[in-house]
């Protein structure tokens, strides 16, 4: 179990190094939806996080899901 809080909308920085094989470098997400299917790659539980890309200038971009670790989204993340 755990204990995962996140609201639709909010913008999250989101840095390579914390996504599972990540294509590009760090993204801001503004969060659209979350699965709760659990992965379990690399011995910890990460999550679907789903949401549009932004842009320079505030821009809405493309759609796109990242596999995140949990950890992002504990109470105590630096991304609260």
């Amino acid at each position: 179990m755990f204990d995962l809080r996140v609201r639709l909308g909010t913008v999250l920085r989101v840095e390579a190094a914390d996504r599972y094989r990540p294509a590009d470098g760090p993204i801001l997400l503004r969060v659209t939806g979350v699965r709760l299917v659990l992965n379990r790659p690399e011995r910890e539980e990460w999550i679907w996080v789903e949401g549009t890309k932004v842009a320079p200038r505030n821009q809405r971009g493309e759609r796109t899901q990242i596999l995140v670790p949990i950890r992002l989204f504990s109470p105590h993340s630096p991304t609260h």
